[in-house]
């Protein structure tokens, strides 16, 4: 049946069931990031109005944060924990979870303001670009989890290594990361949370800032050392679908931290897509070897339609819509099945096999269905387009039971049932006005979508689409929110914008 506001309750009361109350995360061990999950009970929360959700969300990322997981000397996540504590990982570290992760750290960022989940996703979207970018501005896959010195020793420290590289700040840095001269892993420190920061500066005698200046410092200095090491493995592939995620994490991250760099990247990203892996209206799946590799599956051409949107909101570059457009009509000829209500994962033109496969469960990346589904919703509020409308209602609907049923497994469709069931207004703003611009982007609007026009000539060119024609967002004029065919009254002062915002 349709998506409703009763089978994400159950979804929500069925994830929390379980959730670990103490080290947040989902079961035991080993314990994976399920980044999707986490966004959805931050999306439920602040549609529900019940803390309790949105905070056992917030309570994973800040143990997350403080674990073994996180690389706490040069940023970045491991693949998963070995144990409930997020203390000892598989030091395998993948792009994918390289940029959803982060995505998490920027939607707490907005709801709380707190700057540890801004901390975190920055220094996470600096490792991708240090040592996962290739030439071209393509993004590597993974980082081995081996070296020729065995699993894990590239990340880990005896007490004595960290004394030899910082000197006198070394009893500082120890403890606030919990290293101590027996280790906690065969021997060695996998480097961690001991103390907050406030107790760490009281021992100290020095203020807050003082210390936590030192310890980043410290980190920095340990990453120079960590170089001369032997490095792990790096898988060199280009995968569409993964890069399609990235770029999107970084048009997120420079939109929270104004950081122009992030955004420069996610345009490179998708112009090493644009230039190398799509040709004669279709996708390559992937690229190494200097030569695009197998036809795309449903995943990298859903992924893709959403940084092209994620993008778009970044300028409304009219060929970054079309772009997404293009690719949303190759969805719905190549890969859509209108007898299930779902995509396909191999497309029409791929080698036809007995049973032609088909995924709706979300695990380490969402699944292409429900990525195809946020996408074709997406570009009917944006359009005005019909056609995805339908198709994104019917996607979810075929996936409603299974979302109330084993929410677990089908986070990201939670996220855009939950978007589907929200009023979608859309966003169209000035950035000459800088504040009103900044309160926007540190806002948590889970389901908006935030259209920053930085030349006003582009609405010219978009002037076909209604929610376009006939919107001023030069002079004074701010902000215009349209939901459907109805738009306000120009914003054209804070006042107006945070009168609007603070309602809901």
């Amino acid at each position: 049946g349709e998506p409703s506001r009763d089978a994400l309750d159950e979804a929500a009361v069925n994830l929390m069931a379980a959730g670990d109350p103490v080290h947040g995360g989902f079961g035991s061990a080993p314990k994976f990031p399920s980044t999707a999950c986490v966004s959805f009970l931050l999306r439920y929360s602040d549609a529900s109005g019940v803390r309790g959700y949105g905070e056992f969300a917030l309570r994973t990322l800040r143990k997350m944060a403080r674990g073994g997981i996180f690389d706490q000397v040069g940023g970045g996540f491991h693949r998963y924990s070995t144990d409930a504590r997020w203390l000892v990982p598989h030091f395998e570290k993948m792009l994918y979870d390289n940029a959803l992760i982060p995505a998490n750290y920027a939607e707490a960022y907005q709801a709380t303001g707190d700057p540890l989940y801004l901390r975190v996703m920055e220094r996470t979207l600096d490792f991708v670009l240090r040592d996962m970018r290739g030439p071209g501005g393509g993004l590597y896959s993974a980082l081995d989890a081996d070296t020729e010195e065995g699993e894990g020793k590239y990340y880990t420290w005896t007490k004595a290594e960290i004394r030899d590289v910082l000197g006198g700040d070394a009893e500082m840095f120890c403890l606030y990361h919990g290293a101590t001269d027996g280790g906690n892993w065969e021997g060695r420190n996998i480097l961690c949370g001991g103390p907050e920061m406030p107790a760490v500066a009281f021992r100290f005698g020095v203020t807050e800032a003082e210390a936590r200046g030192t310890v980043e410092s410290c980190a920095a200095r340990l990453l120079e050392a960590r170089r001369s090491r032997p490095a792990p493995g790096l898988d060199t592939k280009v995968l569409a679908s993964w890069n399609a995620l990235a770029a999107s994490a970084l048009a997120r991250g420079h939109r929270v931290s104004g950081e122009r760099g992030y955004l420069e990247a996610a345009e490179s990203c998708l112009g090493f897509i644009r230039g190398r892996m799509w040709g004669r209206g279709r996708l390559a799946h992937s690229y190494g070897g200097g030569a695009p590799g197998a036809p795309g599956f449903l995943e990298d051409y859903a992924f893709l339609a959403n940084a092209l949107l994620d993008a778009f909101g970044h300028g409304a570059d009219p060929e970054r819509l079309g772009w997404a457009s293009e690719i949303a009509g190759i969805l719905e000829e190549l890969f859509w099945d209108p007898g299930s209500g779902t995509f396909f994962m191999t497309s029409a033109e791929h080698e036809r096999l007995i049973a032609r496969p088909r995924n709706v469960h979300d695990l380490s990346v969402p699944s292409g269905n429900s990525a195809a589904a946020m996408a074709m919703l997406r570009l009917h509020r944006i359009t005005g387009e019909p056609g995805p409308g339908r198709i994104a209602r019917r996607a979810l609907a075929a996936q409603a039971r299974a979302a109330a049923e084993n929410p677990f497994a089908v986070g990201h469709a939670l996220c855009a049932a939950s978007a589907y069931l929200r009023p979608g207004e859309v966003l169209v703003l000035n950035t000459e006005n800088r504040r009103m611009c900044g309160y926007l982007r540190r806002r948590y609007l889970p389901d908006a979508e935030l259209v920053e026009v930085d030349d006003p000539a582009r609405l010219g060119a978009l002037s076909g689409l209604p929610l376009f024609a006939g919107k001023e967002v030069g002079g004074s004029t701010a902000v215009v929110a349209c939901d459907g065919a109805s738009c306000s009254a120009p914003m054209r002062t804070q006042a107006e914008l945070e009168s609007r915002f603070s309602r809901g």
